[in-house]
């Protein structure tokens, strides 16, 4: 088992990253004490792991455990869902020193935490992420919330977990395409800040495609420690931490115009990264060849480059209520070099405008 740190003072967190971790006797259980527990899960991952988490939390102490099953997928991501968690709290009486427990993806993980911070002002929650993307990305940091008609994680709060416990015997039984779409945000932490990193994937990505046990643990424990150092030195966004949006306000735009239904966030994620490097490239900040890098990686993960279905003008109104947008003026993460991204508002017009006519409608 690999532990790493995300250093927030008090709010310190542990990442523990190993195979069988849900397993290891008192892993979980330790976390929470003799408190009454909250598991939120949905229909897919509750009948392949809900058993064993009990288990993990020990079934000896007299504490309750309450579980919420949801149904499964981005569109259930509302505040619709997050009412019905809530009610299931206060019908059972979950006081304030009671702990929600996350078993599951990124959706899974975002809806249990908002509903966390927002149970009785705050209430302590575990991170148990059981896809990819959520091992990667989502399940650390602290940020949750749900989506809007008009955007993507419109409504949230930055809450963090109590710790994340990262079993990767969990990826056995992920579908394919849940995998290609948490290469994404694996890609994506490489092009921000890890040259190294990137040209790794680009010799050992089909490793990581075909879930040999040593290469997803090596990118799985590198991407926790890209954000963990990054969260450590700006928790709320306010700097760095925009950097680990590279890809995804093209890609919240495509979410969004088709209904959160169609397209999983990773999918529409490996589109948005193709797209930055793009208008990097229009930009004249990279050149052709680390384009190719970039589109040649992402094939070799079977994830998308476009978005056809999608009108570029659709896309650009959306990405106008983006999160990054400042004093009206859209912000993007863009590509200095491979490995090397920054947040700005400082680009060519025409960039934008070649970008949306190469890779949407």
């Amino acid at each position: 088992m690999h532990e790493l740190k995300i250093d927030l003072g008090e709010r310190s967190y542990p990442i523990l990253i190993g195979e069988g971790v849900l397993a290891k006797p008192g892993a979980v259980a330790s976390l929470v004490g003799e408190r009454d527990v909250a598991v939120v899960t949905n229909t897919v991952v509750g009948p392949l792991y809900l058993e064993a988490l009990r288990d993990a939390l020990d079934r000896s102490l007299k504490r309750r455990v309450i579980e919420i099953t949801l149904p499964d997928g981005e569109v259930h991501k509302s505040l619709d869902t997050i009412s019905r968690i809530l009610d299931v709290l206060v019908t059972n009486r979950l006081g304030r020193d009671a702990t929600v427990v996350a078993l599951g993806g990124g959706v899974v993980g975002d809806m249990a935490g908002f509903a966390a911070a927002c149970y009785q002002r705050g209430v302590d929650f575990v991170q148990v992420p059981t896809t990819l993307l959520a091992q990667v990305d989502s399940s650390v940091g602290g940020k949750t919330g749900v989506n809007h008609a008009g955007g993507k994680n419109l409504i949230g709060a930055f809450h963090q977990p109590r710790a994340v416990i990262t079993d990767t015997s969990t990826l056995r039984t992920l579908p394919d395409r849940e995998l290609r779409a948490g290469a994404a945000e694996v890609i994506k932490t490489a092009m921000i800040c890890d040259a190294p990193f990137f040209a790794w994937l680009e010799q050992n990505i089909g490793r990581v495609m075909q879930r040999e046990p040593a290469a997803l643990a090596h990118a799985i424990r590198r991407c926790c420690e890209i954000k963990a150092e990054i969260v450590g030195r700006d928790e709320r966004e306010q700097g760095d931490r925009a950097l680990l949006n590279l890809g995804h306000t093209f890609a919240h735009a495509i979410e969004t115009a088709t209904g959160y239904s169609s397209w999983l966030h990773g999918e529409a994620v490996g589109a948005g990264l193709m797209m930055a490097a793009t208008m990097s490239h229009r930009a004249g900040w990279i050149d052709g060849a680390q384009v190719q890098r970039v589109a040649r990686l992402l094939e070799l993960a079977g994830l998308p480059t476009a978005a056809r279905e999608v009108p570029g003008a659709t896309a650009l109104d959306l990405m106008r209520i983006d999160k990054k947008v400042k004093a009206g003026r859209m912000r993007f993460v863009l590509l200095k070099a491979i490995g090397n991204a920054i947040v700005t508002a400082d680009y060519p017009e025409q960039a934008l405008a070649a970008t949306l006519e190469a890779h949407f409608a």
